[in-house]
């Protein structure tokens, strides 16, 4: 009888951590909705550089794209496992 008193203790308490967990108690909403595109689609949040030719042909990189041109979106961010480093770049002896 004990056994059950403990399972069943233990289930109503997991049960009241998952609800405590998952609850939505709206105080992240405005975030969530300042963030949120109208249209449902997704935003990528990233950090990232546009690179881009202005009309003497000079590669331009800036933080916002240009208006009206083609552009190249560039991540700031390296992808996970990619190490930058220097070193033994190109080095002549």
């Amino acid at each position: 009888m004990r056994a059950w008193l403990a399972i069943v203790g233990g289930l109503a308490v997991g049960a009241g951590i998952a609800w405590w967990l998952a609850r939505d108690d709206g105080r992240h909403a405005a975030s969530r909705q300042a963030t949120a595109p109208r249209n449902g689609a997704a935003v990528d949040t990233r950090p990232s550089l546009y690179r881009w030719r202005d009309d003497a042909g000079v590669l331009q990189i800036t933080e916002q794209p240009p208006k009206g041109r083609r552009y190249e979106r560039i991540d700031r961010d390296t992808p996970a496992g990619i190490r930058v480093s220097g070193e033994g770049a190109d080095t002549q002896e």
